[in-house]
């Protein structure tokens, strides 16, 4: 059975990292390296609800992986810590 490989930053530390949470973390980390962009388009795009892409950016932006602008829609982004992919 092969092994998912999620984004090196979607595993936190002090944050249980069960398969859903990294699935969705991935899925958002990996839209974000594309482009910054508000959450509403994150979920569109990647097919999660909106409060749990809500939820898993607070998660990395206490993580300091993601930062949001003060303007409403706020757009999120990369902040380039955490760690790299490899290759």
């Amino acid at each position: 059975m092969p092994r998912e490989e999620y984004h090196p930053n979607a595993y936190l530390t002090d944050f249980k990292n069960v398969k859903l949470g990294l699935k969705a973390r991935t899925l958002i980390l990996n839209f974000l390296e594309r482009s910054s962009t508000d959450a509403k388009t994150i979920a569109k795009e990647t097919g999660l609800p909106y409060n749990v892409v809500m939820h898993h950016l607070k998660l990395l932006e206490t993580k300091g992986i993601a930062k949001r602008d003060s303007k409403r829609p706020s757009v999120w982004a990369l902040t380039g810590l955490g760690q790299r992919r490899l290759g």
